[in-house]
């Protein structure tokens, strides 16, 4: 089955992709603006729900999940516990430990898109020890 790509609009003209706003609705409702978002960083993350799903319509609780490791690592973890509660923070901390754990989990991937994308906390970098062939 051939995926059907994402759209970020064209001068205003066409509109984002639905998957596009659904990532985008789920990243400012974790007090994370998506202007602040490389569109590369949304566009990849995206395509690895496609992947995940095996489907060019993931459903639309998949995106609440893959934003929270996407705000966590780009706003790191004391803004990210002030916005969204320590409860939720502890959650996606656990999740992130457990994916450099699994090492090829989509949590890991979407903690490597940040590495890779040069998004991420240093302190997260740090902490977490963190590091890839491109950036080692």
């Amino acid at each position: 089955m051939a995926r059907r790509n994402s759209s970020i609009g064209f001068m205003g003209i066409f509109g984002r992709s639905s998957d596009l706003r659904q990532l985008d609705h789920a990243l400012r409702a974790l007090d994370l603006h998506p202007k602040v978002v490389p569109e590369a960083v949304k566009l990849t993350t995206c395509a690895l729900l496609k992947d995940q799903a095996n489907s060019n319509d993931p459903p639309a609780e998949a995106y609440r999940p893959a934003a929270e490791i996407i705000a966590y690592c780009m706003i790191g973890e004391g803004p990210f516990a002030s916005a969204n509660g320590e409860q939720l923070a502890l959650a996606v901390e656990r999740r992130i430990e457990a994916a450099l754990v699994a090492g090829d989990s989509f949590d890991a991937q979407l903690v490597l898109l940040t590495l890779h994308a040069r998004v991420i906390q240093p302190s997260l970098v740090e902490r977490f020890g963190l590091e890839s062939e491109k950036h080692a």
